[in-house]
This record gives structure tokens, C-alpha cells and sequence, in this order.
């Protein structure tokens, strides 16, 4: 019916509207009456709707699995496009609609709506997968004190369709929570009635405590596996090495595949997670390098690399415009800081766009869906050599440690008036120790937790040295450019010496934390055995 897409780029601006979904599910037999529930809430009855709904999904029903579903619905208040997507703890979706005018009658989902679904699909074919109809009878629930209502719960009679056939059918009820609410000042109420009215239903005889759509109840089994690439499991420091590269990677794939739809509808800091994500798994491929077979891993280095490129420029021309902006407002009085930020914007506002759009196109690429492919693979099966056989307490912290003496050396190769490269190769190597310390704390515990924490402090520091550095020149490269009005000039002017500034104190900094960064206690246990490894955990 539909193919994900792998390349076409939908409509600009995206034609949906999105809402965080917040409810409750109740499983309840057929002959089920609802209780007394005016102690817990003011319920008022609605008129009963049938609702049509068709959903769509890969053969495997990786979107099912996820999490996720796309239908059309008929009928209703909200007859439409559907799609909902995870959105933190069970019962907590962000559901985007999109009128049925968006695709006619037998027309396969709006582009804009398979687009944000590619990380799962990918090339596999989206259809029709289940029809289901519903005789709804909905009711309005208001807090017992007063006040309009907060919430909606709606009691669901639910036949499962094959062509004109029913062929099942089941009941539940859903309570859920105004979207409009959720973050307001009634917020708190709301929660509180929804929570007297749930316990009630239980108390009633309904089955409360479980999440799962009404597309994966309809569709079984095969619905309820699990996703293409699972939630990792523990492993510890006796398991085999291999078990915890495996979870590492399991765990940055399911990272760059959430993000995903969030860099495609432009959401905060998506583009950030997304290749912090890519750089964790580039980094740890390279520092496991020892237990992977290098003509498999070093090419998925490389397309990493390219993926991190691609969003690098739209994260790093969000942060630049965002100091400078911040840094202009900072100026005195006697700076015409309105004139320098008017040059700012005029020469990255172009810039900005320009990098998002090389971000979407990245994301919409053929190149990008077969590393998605091979990242799926990765994850569920890399390609190990004979030394991931040994155990996590052994072959993990002489890696970690490769890395650490990588940035020990460049940092007592540092000059305080050095120039900036060497500083920011130092970055480099701080990240790369750090991730992986990450990747190895879930198996080695508290003492390579530690010592990732000093970490962190480091790459801050580095980062921020960075930012600075590229704010400054950015900044002179802006003041050269001929077209700059006097007294912008001069803003510009104390906007490049005060970025030069924080280099220099970012730089001080750094050697005044590193002696406690470095201390021998902390670095003890990448050289200690399992007996170290375990009494840190």
C-alpha cells in the first residue's frame, strides 16, 4: 500500500498538529457496569460515536512493537490521521493528526506522517494491517469539588474486522487526561482525580496496570514481541565482554532512532541528542576496536562519522548564533549592540537554515537507510572477535585505560598560550576517554562511573573552550567582511576580545581541576581485577 519513504520529502511546513496523550487502560469483561464513581470524580455521559479505524504497519510490525501506531479513523470528534508516537512512561504518547483530506479514501498515509516513521519502517513496506470498529460511549470527568473537566473517560466496545467479517472483539475503557490541562495549573488536580477514578474502576473489578494499544491487542502475538532492537540487559563484570559492546550499541541505536522523528519536526535539542548519540557509538567502536572484527566495525566508523557531520553543522550553527546573541546582550551600555546583533543575524540566519536543511536531507537519504539497516544489525548481533569472550572485568579496563593515556599525554602537552587546535584535539580525546568510561559502567560499577564524572567536567570545560574559539573567529571572520557599520564594528570588537577571554579562563580552569581529575585513587581499577571491579559495584 505504502512504502516508508527514502528520499521524498514531504510538505514544508508539516500540515499536523501534535498533543501530549496521557491515559489509563482498563481490561473488562463484556457484561462489566460501570460503578457508582461520584466519590471520585464528576461524570457527565456523552453521546455514543462508532468509530472506524484502519492501521497501518510493516509486515513484522515494527511499529506495533515500538510503541507506535499510524491509523485513519472514521468518526468522531477527531476523525483523521493518527500518528502516535512514545513519549516517556507508559500511557504517555504524543499523538500528531492530520485531516483524512490529507490522503484520499484508499490512498496509502500522508507523506508527512511516514516520513516521521522511517527510522522504524525504513524500506520496508507500510499497509493496511488491522481494521477496527468501535461503538464508543464516552464521558466527561470533572474534579468532585468543581470545575470543568479535566478528563475523558470512554467506554470502548471493540470488534476486530476482516473485510465484513468480525472475527473478535474485546472491551476496555480508557480514562484519559485533557491535553489542555496537562500543563496548567490544574495539572495536579487533574492527576489526582484521574488517580480516585482509576481506583474505582479496579475496585469495580476493572484490570488496570497494563499498557497496550487496541491495533496491538487486535493483532496478537506478534504484536507484543519484541522490538527490532531490544532494551539492553544487565550484564555484569563475569559476562563476556561482547555482551557489554552489544548493550553499548543497543543502546545509542535505540538513541539515534528516538530522535529521529524529533529532528524531523525540528523539536529542542533533538539534533544535539541525536549526535551525541552517533559520536557515543563511533567513540566506543573505536575504543572496543580490539574485540570487533575492524573490517566490519572501521566502515560503520566512517558512516557515523558522515551522520554526526551531516547534523554537526545545524547543532553547532544553533549554539554559535545562540552565544553570540547571548554575549551581544551582555555588553555595555556605550556598545551598539543592536547593530551588532542585526550583522549577526543577517550572516548566520541563512547559515542556520541552510545546515538544517543538509540535516533533513542527511535523514532522507538512501546513504542514511542502509546505515539504519546496518545499525540494526549491529545492535542486535556485532561481529566479534575471539577476545569479546572474555570477561567484562578483564578485557574492558585495559581499553578504558588506552584511552585515558591518550588524553593524559595531551593534556601535560598543553601551553596555556598554545593555539587552539591542539586544545581541541585534547576535546577529542577527553570525549573518547569519557564514553568510554560510559560504556563500561554498566558491567564495572562505581569506579568507572567516577572516573566518568571527573570526565564530564573535562569535556564541559572543552567544550566550552570550543565554543568560544569558533565564537571569536566567527566574530572577526564577521568584522572583515567590509560591510559592517563603525558601531557595530566596535561591538563586535568587545564581543571578540571577551571570547578570547573565556578561552584563556577556560583554559586556567582546566589546569586547576586536573590534578584532582587525574588523582591515582580514581585510575586504579583499570588496572585491577575482578576482585576491584566487583567491590565498587
Amino acid at each position: 500500500m505504502a512504502a516508508a519513504p527514502s528520499g521524498a520529502e514531504p510538505a514544508t511546513p508539516p500540515a499536523y498538529a501534535g498533543a501530549l496523550e496521557v491515559e489509563s487502560k482498563f481490561s473488562v469483561h463484556g457484561l462489566f457496569r460501570l460503578p457508582d464513581l461520584s466519590a471520585a470524580a464528576r461524570v457527565e455521559p456523552r453521546p455514543t460515536v462508532t468509530l472506524t479505524a484502519t492501521y497501518y504497519d510493516t509486515d513484522d510490525l515494527r511499529l506495533a512493537r515500538s510503541g507506535v501506531s499510524l491509523r485513519r479513523r472514521v468518526g468522531g470528534a477527531d476523525e483523521g490521521w493518527h500518528l502516535k508516537l512514545p513519549a516517556g512512561g507508559p500511557g504517555s504518547r504524543e499523538e500528531l493528526r492530520m485531516p483524512l483530506a490529507a490522503a484520499g479514501e484508499g490512498a496509502p498515509p500522508p507523506p508527512e506522517l511516514l516520513d516521521l516513521v522511517t527510522a522504524l519502517a525504513r524500506r520496508a513496506r507500510v499497509r493496511p494491517v488491522a481494521t477496527l470498529r468501535t461503538q464508543r460511549t464516552p464521558y466527561g470527568v470533572a474534579p468532585v469539588d468543581g470545575g470543568a473537566p479535566c478528563a475523558e473517560l470512554v467506554d470502548d466496545t471493540v470488534e476486530i474486522l476482516d473485510g465484513a467479517d468480525v472475527v473478535g472483539m474485546f472491551r476496555e475503557l480508557e480514562l484519559e487526561l485533557s491535553p489542555d490541562v496537562l500543563e496548567s495549573a490544574e495539572a495536579a488536580r487533574a492527576h489526582a482525580t484521574a488517580a480516585a477514578v482509576g481506583g474505582a474502576l479496579v475496585a469495580a473489578g476493572a484490570i488496570g496496570g497494563t499498557f497496550q494499544s487496541k491495533s496491538a491487542r487486535a493483532l496478537g502475538p506478534q504484536a507484543a514481541r519484541p522490538p527490532e532492537v531490544p532494551p539492553p540487559g544487565e550484564v555484569g563484570p563475569d559476562d563476556p565482554a561482547g555482551a557489554a559492546v552489544q548493550a553499548f550499541i543497543a543502546t545509542q541505536v535505540r538513541a539515534i532512532a528516538s530522535q529521529d522523528p524529533r529532528v524531523r519536526r525540528g523539536q529542542p535539542d533533538a539534533v544535539h541528542q541525536m549526535r551525541v548519540a552517533c559520536r557515543r557509538l563511533r567513540s566506543a567502536l573505536k575504543v572496543f576496536e580490539p574485540l570487533l572484527e575492524p573490517t566490519w566495525s572501521r566502515p560503520l566508523r566512517d558512516e557515523l562519522g558522515w551522520l554526526a557531520g551531516a547534523l554537526g553543522a545545524a547543532r553547532d550553527g544553533e549554539v554559535l548564533e545562540a552565544r553570540l546573541l547571548a554575549a551581544l546582550a551582555a555588553l555595555p551600555d556605550a556598545a551598539d549592540s543592536a547593530a551588532a546583533t542585526a550583522v549577526v543575524h543577517r550572516a548566520l540566519d541563512a547559515r542556520l537554515v541552510d545546515a538544517q536543511a543538509e540535516a533533513l536531507a542527511a535523514l532522507r537519504s538512501d546513504r542514511y537507510l542502509t546505515l539504519l539497516d546496518v545499525l540494526v544489525d549491529a545492535a542486535r548481533e556485532p561481529l566479534l572477535n575471539e577476545a569479546a569472550d572474555a570477561p567484562c572485568h578483564a578485557a574492558l579496563p585495559p581499553l578504558v585505560a588506552k584511552s585515558w593515556r591518550r588524553l593524559a599525554r595531551d593534556v601535560d602537552a598543553l601551553e596555556l598560550d598554545g593555539h587552539d587546535d591542539a586544545w581541541h584535539e585534547t576535546r577529542i580525546a577527553a570525549k573518547r576517554a569519557r564514553y568510554a568510561c560510559e560504556s563500561v559502567t554498566p558491567a564495572l560499577g562505581a569506579p568507572a562511573r567516577r572516573l566518568a564524572k571527573r570526565l564530564e567536567v573535562v569535556t564541559e570545560l572543552l567544550g566550552e573552550h570550543q565554543d568560544a574559539s569558533i565564537a571569536a573567529e566567527t566574530v572577526r571572520s564577521l568584522a572583515h567582511t567590509g560591510r559592517v557599520p563603525g558601531r557595530a564594528g566596535f561591538a563586535l570588537g568587545l564581543l571578540h576580545s571577551a571570547q578570547r577571554d573565556a578561552v584563556h579562563a577556560t583554559r586556567l580552569r582546566l589546569v586547576a581541576v586536573w590534578p584532582e581529575v587525574s588523582r591515582p585513587d580514581g585510575l586504579r581499577w583499570l588496572k585491577a581485577g575482578k576482585a576491584r571491579a566487583r567491590r565498587g559495584r
